[in-house]
């Protein structure tokens, strides 16, 4: 059973999700404070993180922050589990590396659906390893690595599955659109800017390397291998 650790300071709602999550056969578990989130993700990486941003101690934002710079907790998807439902606030947490985003009030039965897509892509991604090249730029998809001439590039999770995707369709244009259902999964309503941000992000992480990914202008992004 996928362990689900929920961090939400509300505890009638914490105890809703987690019965919902257990009657879908899940193994949840809730902290409603963000250090006892981290201390309870830690002691025991969790397969899924819920995330709320407003917390009695620290903010979701900087649990966020925290969780993704740690070596041994960055590759746990998070869904952040919100009232904060502005566009900002939504582009905001996919950029600092949210799986997905999810507004309050929300419907458990979405919540549950959304649940089971990150974690489908998720297991995606930990599918049967494979190394792609193109030019100075290396990823190993069983480390989930990147390097560039040799030295390692951190990605955050959904930046490392945009590269994969270029990577994989090398040569080919990728619409917006079509970026947002295959990386995004569900988030495809979200406003196509949030890909021009992260396609900016990982140019600016790769270095001279990522000026292989071309902007098609009016349409999308390609990866042309040198």
């Amino acid at each position: 059973m996928a362990r689900i650790l929920i961090i939400e300071d509300e505890q009638d709602l914490a105890g809703l999700i987690e019965y919902n999550l257990r009657a879908a056969g899940f193994n949840p578990e809730a902290a409603n404070t963000g250090a006892g989130g981290l201390a309870k993700a830690r002691a025991r990486v969790p397969d899924l993180v819920l995330l709320d941003l407003m917390l009695p101690d620290i903010s979701g934002n900087e649990v966020l922050r925290m969780l993704k710079n740690d070596p041994g907790l960055r590759g746990a998807p998070v869904v952040i589990v919100s009232a904060k439902g502005q566009e900002a606030d939504r582009i905001q947490g996919l950029e600092m590396g949210a799986d997905d985003y999810v507004v309050k009030p929300f419907s458990v039965r979405e919540l549950m659906l959304r649940v089971k897509a990150v974690l489908r892509r998720a297991d995606a991604d930990e599918g049967p390893a494979t190394q792609l090249t193109a030019g100075e730029i290396q990823l190993d998809t069983s480390r989930h690595q990147v390097r560039v001439k040799g030295e390692e590039v951190v990605l955050t999770a959904l930046e490392f599955r945009l590269l994969h995707t270029l990577l994989e369709r090398g040569g080919r244009v990728q619409t917006r659109e079509v970026l947002l259902s295959d990386v995004w999964g569900i988030q495809a309503e979200i406003h196509t800017r949030t890909v021009d941000t992260h396609i900016k992000r990982l140019r600016e992480k790769l270095g001279p390397a990522g000026d292989i990914i071309e902007t098609v202008r009016g349409v999308g992004y390609k990866l042309n291998p040198p």
